[in-house]
């Protein structure tokens, strides 16, 4: 089946791409902001090119562990990261006196804190084991007080890895929007193609459905005239080659998103139907439906015609016909649920879809069908589909 413009291959395509930059617009903002907050610290706290160089690779190995992360490739370089920015922040803390120098390794270590769910707990440990044994080893080698040294390198590290992680943690909320938004937009486009699946059977069949059970009341009438009428018998028997010749044409041009209905040519071939069934059948047309309006109408003509011809043992039909609706009425009328009338639900919900109203009554022995648009349903048939 060749889908419609702007069908479910569409919508994937679509999908796909917005996919693509929410993805990449998450990538640079994470990005973006740990880099602006790590070049700061480094203007900061850096007085010489050593501690520029330091606390530039701590910021450069940061960067790469989100990169990773966003793109769900951070467990390659998880070990590397932790390793190089723990380095950083305790050669920091001892050698250069660099308090922000906890940045990177708090988000590194957050991440793999986040990437953990089965170990949390014990990563949280581990880091925080790791923050005391640095404070704990400039403590060893500070040669001034403990006050001032708790102050200068564990408040200020604790506030910038706090910073970090807090930090991490808002784009982790935003990476879990993402990925939600992502699963969404699949299920999105996975109803888009079940609608367009569902559409198409509905389609096949109004199309197969109606032919053959018309194939079979000629057929029936061919075999009780093949002896004493053999003219007609030949003259049905060119009406059901006829007939299956137009319904391969419209399941080719329902394939290719072609197929449309004609009101007119469906009336005249109902109320033929009708006759050949025996059944009288009497229309009143009334002012011309317009395009889009008359292409729905028609296929609840269609459908009811299938239905009485199926189901009921009619000897009466009445079709009303408007500008804005159509009223099929049929005696002999079994005493079934309108529910199991599978077609005439789908139909039901295809109307509404287009602000039409379909309903059925079962009164006096009588079957009513009745679609009613209230304002008329615009063609949006592109000739370009023709083609």
């Amino acid at each position: 089946m060749s889908p419609a413009r702007g069908g479910p291959h569409a919508v994937s395509e679509h999908t796909e791409k917005t996919q693509g930059q929410l993805r990449m617009l998450h990538l640079n903002l994470v990005s973006g902001a740990v880099s602006a907050v790590g070049a700061l610290l480094v203007a900061i706290d850096a007085d010489s090119w050593p501690d520029a160089l330091l606390l530039g690779t701590g910021l450069a190995v940061t960067l790469v562990a989100v990169h990773c992360w966003s793109v769900g490739r951070f467990s390659r370089v998880a070990l590397p990261c932790l390793v190089v920015t723990a380095a950083v922040w305790l050669l920091g803390v001892l050698v250069w006196d660099a308090g922000s120098a906890s940045y990177g390794f708090a988000i590194v270590a957050t991440v793999a804190v986040l990437e953990l769910p089965r170990h949390r707990w014990a990563a949280v440990a581990g880091t925080a084991a790791f923050a005391v044994a640095v404070v704990a080893s400039k403590l060893v080698v500070a040669n001034e007080g403990v006050v001032d040294t708790l102050f200068r390198y564990g408040l200020i590290s604790s506030v910038i890895a706090v910073g970090g992680v807090v930090l991490t943690l808002l784009a982790h909320a935003i990476h879990g929007l993402v990925a939600e938004l992502a699963v969404a937009r699949e299920r999105e486009a996975e109803l888009a193609v079940a609608q367009e699946r569902a559409r198409f059977a509905s389609d096949l069949h109004d199309i197969q459905g109606h032919t053959l059970h018309v194939v079979k009341l000629k057929t029936a009438l061919a075999r009780k005239l093949v002896r004493a009428d053999p003219g007609r018998v030949e003259e049905e028997l060119r009406e059901i080659h006829a007939l299956v010749g137009d319904t391969i044409t419209q399941t080719r041009e329902l394939a290719y998103a072609q197929r449309r209905l004609n009101l007119s040519a469906e009336l005249e071939n109902a109320k033929n139907l009708f006759e050949a069934a025996g059944i009288d059948v009497r229309v009143d047309r009334g002012a011309e439906a317009a395009p889009g309006t008359g292409e729905l109408l028609g296929q609840v003509l269609r459908e009811s015609t299938t239905n009485i011809l199926r189901h009921a043992q009619a000897g009466q039909v009445r079709i009303t016909l408007g500008a804005t609706g159509i009223t099929v009425a049929n005696d002999g009328a079994p005493e079934e649920p309108p529910s199991r009338l599978r077609g005439l639900a789908a139909l039901r919900e295809r109307l509404a879809d287009s602000g039409g109203e379909l309903t059925v009554r079962h009164t006096g022995g009588w079957f009513v069908t009745a679609a009613e648009f209230p304002h008329p349903v615009t063609d949006t048939h592109d000739p370009e589909d023709d083609r």
